[in-house]
Parts: structure tokens; C-alpha cells; sequence
């Protein structure tokens, strides 16, 4: 199975964690959400599979390029 590290393009604050480890996700699935300049910025799952660790949390600060998740699948 391949591993997946999600980086964060931007940095922003953490506005909604849609995921917990251990959920199974789809490819295309919305993970969390940033708000960036005032505007929400979606991040979805590059592929299908289960989520190994979240590594943010809601109202969190996050810079660019910080590791946000991790799937497996």
C-alpha cells in the first residue's frame, strides 16, 4: 500500500477537520479546511484509503508546507 503526506500549499488558519484517523476516505474526499485572506481553501484526498494520522486540529495556526494528514491506501 502506497502512503500519502498531505502538505499544506499555504499557510492559514485551520477552519474545519472533516476526518479523524481511522476513517476511510475517497479519492477527491474533502479532508479540512483553511481559511487563507478570508476565503476557505478545501483539501481533498489524493487517493482512496484510511486516514493514518491528522496533524492539525480546528482553529490551529499552519504554515506552508507543514504535514496537515496522512493516509494509507
Amino acid at each position: 500500500m502506497a502512503t500519502h503526506t498531505i502538505e499544506l500549499e499555504t499557510g492559514g488558519s485551520v477552519w474545519k477537520v472533516l476526518v479523524k484517523a481511522g476513517d476511510t476516505v475517497s479519492e477527491g474526499q474533502e479532508l479540512f479546511i483553511l481559511e487563507v485572506l478570508k476565503m476557505v481553501d478545501p483539501y481533498a484526498s489524493p487517493a482512496a484509503g484510511t486516514v493514518i494520522e491528522v496533524c492539525l486540529a480546528e482553529c490551529d495556526v499552519v504554515e506552508e508546507d507543514q504535514v496537515a494528514a496522512v493516509i494509507e491506501g
